[in-house]
């Protein structure tokens, strides 16, 4: 138990320009690298565990990330946008990844770049997939390779969601209350 202790007590780290909406839960042994956005009613709990999340990467409202004690954490890559409602659980995203509304990502799941998560979809434990797949279902399966188009699509939600979060800390740091 004194590990969980250590954790609790520890103090997220952050990199530059990242925004933690103010209902946001975020606490124990965290690290959130430059340009992360973590939206409302989003909870982190890095308890028994670490978290890391990478560059550019965001976490939109109502997700839930959590760990398994001394044994995965979860670690997320950068560019990597994760949609309302997801779960993730002691699992590894690599980078350039989009996963959806609504996903439930189990322990030592391990989802490589440049892959998307349909909404919905239930990927259980101790699965890898390749990179550049799109996943779906319940149980999540591979159901194609994705095209240069749907990889760059990607980026460009992380990139869009680094604008967004550069607007509200602008608004932040000039006295507004989110």
């Amino acid at each position: 138990m004194n590990n969980v202790r250590k954790r609790i007590l520890k103090t997220p780290e952050t990199g530059e320009r990242v925004f933690i909406a103010s209902n946001a839960t975020v606490f124990g042994d965290i690290t959130l690298c430059d340009d992360v956005s973590i939206w409302y009613n989003v909870v982190i709990r890095a308890d028994v565990e670490r978290v890391e999340i990478g560059e550019c990467s965001n976490v939109q409202d109502g997700t839930v990330i959590h760990v398994t004690k001394d044994k995965y954490p979860t670690i997320i890559g950068k560019n990597v946008t994760i949609g309302h409602n997801a779960t993730l659980h002691g699992c590894k995203i690599k980078d350039n990844v989009l996963v959806g509304i609504g996903a439930i990502i189990l322990d030592n799941t391990v989802i490589s770049e440049n892959t998307i998560i349909a909404a919905g979809t239930l990927v259980p434990p101790n699965k890898t997939f390749p990179p550049n797949s799109l996943i779906m279902g319940s149980p999540g399966k591979v159901v194609k390779t994705l095209t240069g188009e749907e990889i760059k699509s990607i980026t460009d939600y992380a990139e869009r969601y680094v604008k967004y979060k550069d607007i509200y800390l602008e608004l932040k740091n000039s006295g507004h209350k989110f």
